[in-house]
C-alpha cells in the first residue's frame, strides 16, 4: 500500500560551496601563473674573433654609463641630449658603431635603457664593452 503525500515534493538544493572553491582555485592559479612584466628581446652579436679596426670605417662613438650620468666621448650629457647627438651622428654615417661602457656601480636596467634609447635613435651597431 502506497500513501500519497499531500505536500508538494521539495526540490533538492545544489550546494554552491564546491563550485566556489573551484572558482577560487582557478583564480589563484591564474594569479600565480601570469606575469605582468613585458619582456623585450634585444639582439646582441658577439664577434667570432678579435679583429683589427678597419681604417675605412668611422671611429665608433663611445658612450660611458657611469653612476653620476652619461658621457659621450668623455663629455657629460643628459640622456635626451645623448640620444639626440648619437642619432645625428648615426644619420650622417649609418655604419658608425656605438660602444656602450657601463661603470662598475651602474644598475643593469640603466644600461639596457640607454641601449634601447640608442637603438630607437637609429643606432644599429651597438656594442657593449666593459671598462678596464
Amino acid at each position: 500500500m502506497q500513501l500519497e503525500s499531500t505536500s508538494p515534493r521539495r526540490r533538492r538544493l545544489v550546494s554552491l560551496t564546491p563550485l566556489i572553491d573551484v572558482v577560487f582555485i582557478l583564480l589563484v592559479f591564474f594569479m600565480l601563473a601570469s606575469t605582468f612584466t613585458q619582456w623585450r628581446a634585444m639582439e646582441l652579436a658577439v664577434p667570432a674573433e678579435a679583429t683589427a679596426p678597419d681604417p675605412d670605417r668611422p671611429a665608433p662613438l663611445v658612450v660611458s654609463v657611469v653612476a653620476d650620468g652619461l658621457r659621450l666621448d668623455n663629455e657629460p650629457l643628459s640622456l635626451d641630449a645623448l640620444v639626440e647627438r648619437v642619432g645625428a651622428a648615426v644619420d650622417a654615417e649609418p655604419e658608425r658603431g656605438i660602444i656602450v661602457r657601463p661603470g662598475d656601480d651602474v644598475r643593469l636596467q640603466r644600461v639596457v635603457t640607454v641601449m634601447e634609447r640608442l637603438n630607437a635613435a637609429g643606432g644599429t651597431r651597438i656594442s657593449l664593452q666593459r671598462e678596464e
